[in-house]
């Protein structure tokens, strides 16, 4: 029975394999010498006068002094923020912009910077690089990054790593739902799991007061 597919199909796809192994090539060439970093998510439609504009800026800045390499998406709003807080004091600031057709624009408040086509291989560079996540308040895309590396720590596939939440009145329900609904109402996520020789608590969560 005919798959229904061309030969032009199968070569398109081919060549696809080809494009995801440039851009993971290219990623980690570029990354592999940056030493420790810290990605900060967040919207994109944030507002330089937002209070969260100006925090994550002072975020960006206390992470470069401290000599983290700051990593973002690269766009606008939080992720603009953080890179320009890193930026101001000459610090790594790392912009892995993605290609959508709207919303995305790369800042200006990048030193190292790459674009990718793929998500899922720019959302590898941000785990494979990254010793803690800063999740300000944002939308899908903040949140598929804080639910993929929950799930992926509760896998054993990443060594646990400090997740912090910053803003606690836009992530308090998600936590207080997480705990009292998921975790304990229906038991399907573990409280705790063996990590790789020690034991870990299963929220390496940390929620900041505004």
């Amino acid at each position: 029975m005919s798959s229904g597919k061309t030969p032009e199909y199968a070569a398109e796809e081919t060549w696809r394999v080809f494009r995801i192994l440039s851009e993971l090539i290219d990623g980690f060439s570029l990354m592999s010498g940056l030493g420790p970093g810290v990605s900060v998510f967040g919207s994109a439609r944030t507002g330089r006068r937002d209070p969260m504009y100006r925090d994550a800026q002072e975020v960006g800045k206390k992470l470069a002094q401290e000599g983290f390499a700051v990593i973002t998406g690269g766009g606008p709003g939080i992720m603009e923020a953080a890179n320009r807080g890193a930026h101001a004091v000459k610090g790594r600031s790392v912009g892995l912009n993605i290609a959508l057709p709207m919303e995305q624009r790369s800042n200006p408040y990048q030193n190292i910077s790459m674009s990718f086509h793929y998500f899922f291989c720019r959302k590898l560079m941000f785990v494979k690089y990254s010793v803690a996540f800063v999740c300000f308040p944002g939308g899908f895309g903040t949140l598929d990054e804080f639910f993929e590396s929950m799930t992926l720590i509760q896998t054993q596939k990443i060594d646990p790593f400090p997740i912090i939440l910053y803003g606690s009145k836009f992530w308090k329900g998600l936590v207080k739902w997480m705990d009292g609904v998921v975790l304990r109402g229906y038991h399907n996520i573990p409280s705790s799991h063996p990590g790789r020789g020690r034991r870990a608590d299963h929220y390496t969560l940390k929620m900041t007061n505004d």
